[in-house]
């Protein structure tokens, strides 16, 4: 599934085409994804410019000018495509088609069904029902050392299953945890409680600079990622643990191999003398 890095990195190449545009015709090609589509979709995005695009967590959030706002999740296999130059041929798992007020063609893909799109009043995101207790964005002012520390006390729960929860904060997955608690030389068996101090603003940081690195590079191309220019993320080759299961410590050679554990049904890369 595509994480923070890969959604925000869709948003940014998203924005240049949607942003102040109107669109003139929105095709619901079938009845659900994930969910069923709420039932007046089109009606309500028909005609509509979009004022801003954002994101919450791993959802993209397309900003009406009326105030409707529509929640967009990519799932497991999501693209998003962008024709400026001419109509497309389009696929049978082109789900959702928006046609800007210019002629150009965004189109939804989606194989697996795993995406969702909703509609909400932009008054009302906060209590909607994916957002309600939602923890702090990782790229946000409201994320450091003394909050995570905050979020974590008292959980007895592995720290690398704390972080994936979305109370503590938003947006995380499991190649960025992994990443980040290598970049901070914490076991991801560590108890949750017990990082705190200087530990929590040390992973606070490194969470941040992983995921800032990862949208520099584009973020990272597993199964179906790709931008929306067809260009594909490129830090999956930048990474130090995720999927180096057998291999030397990118840091300290004579350490390691680096080992892949399970952790709630997902797999969890680390390297078991750099880390505590």
């Amino acid at each position: 599934m595509p994480e923070l890095p890969e959604v925000e990195t869709v948003m940014r190449g998203l924005q240049p085409f949607m942003e102040g545009k109107r669109l003139v015709r929105v095709e619901q090609r079938r009845p659900d994804l994930r969910w069923p589509f709420p039932e007046d979709f089109v009606a309500r995005l028909e005609g509509q410019r979009v004022a801003s695009m954002s994101r919450r967590a791993k959802y993209m959030l397309v900003h009406m000018e009326d105030g409707t706002v529509l929640i967009w999740h990519l799932g497991m296999s999501g693209r998003v495509t962008i024709d400026e130059t001419r109509p497309p041929e389009l696929d049978r798992h082109d789900h959702v088609v928006f046609t800007t007020e210019d002629g150009t063609v965004i189109r939804f893909n989606d194989q697996r069904r795993f995406g969702s799109m909703d509609l909400a009043a932009e008054a009302e995101l906060p209590a909607h029902k994916h957002f309600a207790g939602m923890g702090p964005e990782p790229l946000s002012n409201a994320f450091n050392g003394p909050a995570l520390a905050a979020a974590l006390k008292g959980k007895q729960t592995p720290i690398k299953a704390a972080l994936l929860d979305q109370k503590v904060v938003a947006g995380l997955g499991n190649i960025y945890v992994s990443e980040a608690l290598f970049r901070s030389g914490i076991s991801p068996l560590r108890k949750a409680a017990n990082v705190q101090g200087a530990r929590a603003e040390r992973l606070a940081g490194d969470i941040r600079e992983v995921l800032q690195a990862a949208i520099r590079a584009g973020g990272s191309t597993l199964r179906d990622h790709a931008r929306p220019d067809g260009e594909l993320g490129y830090f999956q080759h930048e990474f130090a643990v995720y999927d180096r299961e057998g291999t030397a410590c990118p840091v300290e050679p004579g350490h390691g191999p680096i080992r892949r554990i399970v952790q709630s049904g997902r797999s969890t890369f680390y390297c078991p003398r750099c880390q505590r």
